[in-house]
């Protein structure tokens, strides 16, 4: 487990996992994150699905705004993370992934 496994985090994975609607979590989202914040996520978000379709970083950065570092380190999280990235686009986009 990493350090940043804890209690706190672990109430955070909860919550997230409580909600149903895409309204609570627009709700729950403006109530924990700046808007700052909650949009650096959902660029990310972004950026991982266009690595994974094989999309280059000046078409990534012209389409999202991103930088380069930040695509860069999307394509780390992307290559050698947790896996995070691919669940979230394999399930959102209907694709199993188990």
């Amino acid at each position: 487990m990493s350090n940043w496994h804890n209690q706190s985090t672990d109430e955070l994975c909860e919550a997230l996992l409580s909600l149903k609607t895409k309204e609570e979590c627009y709700a729950f989202l403006d109530d924990i994150c700046t808007i700052k914040e909650a949009l650096d996520i959902s660029q990310r978000l972004s950026v991982a699905k266009m690595l994974k379709k094989g999309i280059s970083y000046n078409k990534i950065t012209k389409e999202t705004g991103a930088s380069a570092a930040t695509i860069s380190r999307v394509s780390k999280c992307c290559e050698y993370g947790s896996g995070g990235y691919d669940i979230v686009i394999n399930r959102t986009s209907g694709e199993k992934n188990d």
